[in-house]
């Protein structure tokens, strides 16, 4: 096991919410409304279940659902509710109907939920695996709408779908997750072992109301590798997105274990990147400091998991995605805001349709995704809402298993740690 390596750039002893001006909160909203109508538009009405992607011109998507998607609607349907973008009691019913459905008919494995399903049946699709990170996301969605709306019907339904999961059995006798299993060959052989999107995971599982994991897991892991880019030292998984999933529902400012200040952690990555995409301007003419951004994503050439700085398996080829500043926004708020609008300038209409942004493009090319990706579509709606109001972060941090899992990874506040620091220097 590594010894604590990884120190905060700085610590910060207040946190400053950022001020919005009011095209900001304009731009804002826009952009939260039509990736709203992606949820509404499509998640079946009598399952609930999200389908994965769909044609970002409005058209019927053949897509099966995803259950991940799925926990992302979870959450647009809170966020919708508190903004009254659906009539009184909509939201909420679409919750009940979506968690009855998961609790009762769709497929898993020891509480596991399988990657992809049928939107109308919920039974497993394409020998997909029951994937761990995949449910852990789909929970973190029902555990904020669960504290959101506290109904008690909401209560029971997601309550029984925690409480069943079994935990250590996706340790498969180590002491790491692995990424899921099969009926057809077991548990896939990869595990959760270094820093990637999976914090959430983790802590979910310590925090469990049954069957779960041993704080020891949390020290388990690897707090790498560290890189250093443009004066930024930081954990790097190349792709942004996983430097966003966690935060999400997690709220990670002014926390922090013996290891890392995650939240800074993603700060710097997402600002480390920006300036690999600008130093990468004589490859790609149109990347600069004012449009940049690469996480996995649709390509030219198929789904890509790419990102940067440094050596990706995927080397960028110009393409840029629009989730990638959209869900870092409450990381680096100025920066991502002036990226979207200038992708949306430079996209045009082709690049900015029904559900706000497609999933990518390249302006170098101009090739256009047709598409919008569900979880792409749910980070930038989810991470948008966190920066204007931290709704997300304020209804999900209320559970009690996350406080609890919290307080067994050893997390503590930098800003008690910093006031305690100045308090003890002027002590007689």
């Amino acid at each position: 096991m590594l010894v604590s390596f990884f120190i905060s750039s700085e610590v910060r002893a207040t946190r400053t919410e950022p001020a919005l001006s009011p095209a900001e909160v304009t731009q804002l909203d826009e952009l939260e409304r039509r990736t709203f109508n992606f949820f509404l538009e499509h998640s079946d009405p009598r399952s609930g279940l999200t389908r994965d992607r769909a044609p970002a011109n409005g058209a019927s998507s053949a897509a099966p659902a995803s259950i991940a998607a799925s926990g992302f609607a979870l959450t647009a349907w809170c966020i919708a509710d508190q903004r009254g973008w659906l009539p009184p009691g909509a939201a909420r019913q679409r919750v009940r109907t979506t968690l009855r459905f998961i609790a009762e008919h769709v497929d898993h494995e020891h509480g596991w939920f399988y990657h992809y399903v049928d939107t109308q049946t919920g039974r497993r699709l394409w020998k997909c695996e029951a994937s761990t990170i995949d449910t852990a996301l789909f929970l973190q969605g029902a555990i904020c709408a669960r504290e959101y709306f506290r109904d008690e019907t909401v209560r029971a339904l997601v309550d029984k779908i925690y409480a069943r999961i079994d935990w250590p059995w996706a340790l498969n006798g180590g002491n790491t997750l692995v990424h899921g299993w099969r009926p057809e060959n077991g548990f896939i052989p990869h595990r959760w072992d270094s820093y990637a999107e999976m914090l959430g995971l983790y802590l979910l599982g310590m925090g469990a109301p049954a069957n779960s994991l041993p704080p020891a897991t949390w020290h388990a892991w690897q707090r790498g590798p560290v890189v250093s880019y443009a004066g930024r030292t930081f954990m790097q998984c190349a792709p942004l997105f996983t430097h966003q999933f966690s935060h999400a529902w997690f709220d990670f400012r002014d926390r922090r274990d013996d290891y890392a200040d995650y939240w800074q952690n993603s700060v710097d990555a997402t600002l480390a990147q920006r300036e690999w995409c600008a130093d990468r301007a004589g490859d790609f003419s149109h990347w600069s400091r004012e449009l940049w951004g690469l996480t996995s994503s649709d390509s030219a050439r198929g789904y890509v998991a790419w990102g940067g700085p440094f050596v990706s398996p995927n080397q960028p080829d110009g393409t840029v995605v629009p989730c990638a500043p959209g869900g870092s926004l409450p990381f680096a708020p100025a920066e991502c805001l002036a990226v979207l609008r200038q992708m949306r300038a430079v996209g045009g209409e082709r690049v900015w349709s029904r559900y706000g942004f497609v999933d990518a493009f390249n302006p170098q090319t101009g090739w256009v995704s047709p598409d919008v990706v569900a979880i792409d579509a749910g980070i930038t709606l989810v991470m948008a809402e966190n920066l204007r109001s931290g709704l997300v972060w304020e209804n999900f941090m209320r559970a009690p298993e996350v406080r609890r899992a919290l307080r067994l990874a050893g997390f503590k506040s930098t800003t008690t740690a910093s006031v305690v620091a100045r308090l003890a220097m002027v002590e007689p």
